[in-house]
């Protein structure tokens, strides 16, 4: 079992095994995501249906960084353990992550200008958030800046585990600084502070997030496969 994720073969029959269940999976959860949105979730007494928008901002801030944090753990086990799959992840999954976090500032600064008054600050979350979209984006450049794939693949894996020092940074900004960004709603240590007409469509949309991640990484992998299949 444990192969399917360290070796290209077993990965590709395994991902072609539950592709089409996935895609299945994932129009359902996002129509029964929309439908709460759209008739069952309330408007915030405050913000109004302005606060809708935190159905597409919270899963994709969520993805954003899971995206790093498994990209950080593969490039532990490549640089390692030596197994090149890890740098096929990194390849792989590093533009759509860098997708979710474009997604989670746009949507942030939608948010942010009827309720802050302004677009943008730069307070700790919003800076950390920017900073990890830079971060991709130097990773994307720098996978196709090396004429050896190897050594470029080495040098992008050690960027990412330094990259991954801003996780944490992201993660408790908001406890270490005082900034603009509401603390976090729901915790595994406390009650969640959110209503549970909001709560379960945000599960929702956010199980729906996860499963189109998913299928977007094994189209992108199974690809990357292929192209180096090509290559040797």
């Amino acid at each position: 079992m444990f192969k399917i994720f360290i070796n290209p073969g077993q990965f590709t029959k395994f991902a072609d095994f539950i592709f089409k269940p996935l895609v299945s999976l994932s129009i359902i959860s996002l129509l029964i995501g929309l439908i709460f949105i759209f008739f069952i979730s309330p408007d915030d007494y405050q913000q109004g249906s302005t606060v809708k928008i935190m159905y597409v901002h919270v899963p994709a801030a969520w993805l954003s960084l899971l995206t790093f944090f498994i990209m950080t753990i593969y490039s532990i086990v490549a640089l390692a353990f030596k197994i090149p799959f890890g740098f096929i992840i990194n390849t792989a999954v590093a533009p759509i992550g860098a997708v979710f976090t474009l997604i989670c500032l746009i949507t942030g600064s939608l948010w942010g200008k009827p309720m802050w008054g302004t677009w943008w600050v730069w307070d700790a979350r919003l800076t950390s958030v920017f900073i990890l979209f830079l971060i991709y984006l130097i990773i994307i450049f720098l996978r196709h800046s090396f004429t050896n794939l190897e050594v470029g693949e080495k040098i992008t894996a050690l960027f990412i585990i330094i990259g991954s020092i801003n996780l944490p940074i992201i993660k408790f900004s908001v406890d270490w600084w005082n900034t603009l960004h509401q603390p976090a709603s729901i915790s595994k240590f406390s009650s969640p502070s959110i209503d549970p007409a909001m709560l379960w469509p945000l599960i929702i949309m956010t199980i729906s997030f996860s499963l189109i991640g998913l299928l977007l990484a094994i189209v992108r992998i199974k690809s990357e496969i292929l192209d180096r299949k090509q290559l040797l």
